[in-house]
């Protein structure tokens, strides 16, 4: 029997567009490429040959066009999961509930996400400028704990080796992280043979969560060291951001595919960073471009 979604549960405004969004059904593409900064969806679309739409609502900008003959649409999310949490539950309304009806469409949609983020790298092998595909997401958010499903998709045994590392077993005021791979063909297609295949954290905050240190003093001045020398069956932790995981939990529920890749902005090991990064990000959106 298939489901009916009531108005309180998906906010559709008066002109056919969902809510947060702003977008409605038709301007959506099977291709998505999400970014975080609003400014950086006109970048991703400079490179299209024609455009369909260009809204703004929020800190969600969407523009849908054409590349090479492909069609793709680009959405920024904002900065955390939770953010990504609206932007995922809301293209899959737009791809997979009939939005005159409010119930689900006998025909799903599958959709492809590739987030093009930054992100800081945590080993000598990920330096400034390097691109990271998170092969294996591990989520700092809690995000995917709120959803039915989540230990049938995530890496339970890789969970519990992590939890035991970092000393956060039996631990009520430390975050239960979830261990989530991205989709394995997009994996192969978008990072090939040129991108480093890692494992990413994506983080609740960018300061205390991610081990840095203002005014306020960190519960666990060594996170950051445990979470470098975690090795997983040859897996070890290459890189921090906000937002891989809930994408990639999130697309494995619904059955959508889904990568983030990022480049490397900062290295936490070697304290170097570098925020004139446009030209190589530039790069890496075009890469993806002609790879999704």
């Amino acid at each position: 029997m298939k489901r009916y979604f009531a108005p309180s549960e998906l906010l559709i405004e008066p002109n056919g567009a969902v809510y947060h969004l702003g977008v409605k059904p038709e301007l959506l593409a099977d291709k998505v490429i999400l970014v975080g900064d609003p400014g950086r969806v006109p970048l991703v679309a400079s490179h299209f040959s024609e455009q369909e739409c260009d809204i703004q609502h929020r800190e969600f900008r969407t523009i849908t066009g054409t590349y090479k003959g492909k069609r793709v649409t680009v959405v920024s999310t904002g900065i955390g999961c939770d953010n990504v949490d609206i932007v995922v539950n809301e293209l899959d309304a737009l791809a997979n509930i009939d939005f005159a009806t409010r119930y689900e469409k006998d025909e799903l949609r599958r959709l492809q996400f590739v987030r093009i983020g930054t992100c800081g790298g945590l080993q000598p092998h990920t330096p400034v400028g390097t691109y990271i595909c998170s092969v294996k997401s591990v989520g700092f958010d809690g995000l995917l704990n709120f959803y039915a499903g989540r230990n049938e998709v995530c890496d339970l045994p890789m969970e519990r080796a992590l939890l035991n590392h970092l000393g956060w077993s039996g631990n009520m005021c430390q975050p239960a992280p979830y261990v989530i791979a991205a989709d394995s063909e997009l994996v192969e297609r978008i990072a090939k043979d040129d991108m480093v295949r890692g494992v990413t954290i994506a983080c609740g905050g960018f300061f205390g969560p991610q081990g840095r240190r203002l005014r306020v003093p960190l519960a666990d001045p060594h996170q950051n060291e445990k979470v470098e020398s975690f090795n997983y069956n040859g897996q070890q932790i290459t890189n921090f951001e906000m937002e891989s995981s809930a994408l990639a939990g999130l697309s494995a529920l619904m059955g959508h595919q889904a990568v983030t890749v990022c480049l490397v902005i900062a290295n936490r090991r070697a304290k170097e960073a570098n925020i004139d990064y446009n030209a190589k990000m530039n790069e890496l959106i075009k890469c993806v471009l002609e790879r999704i």
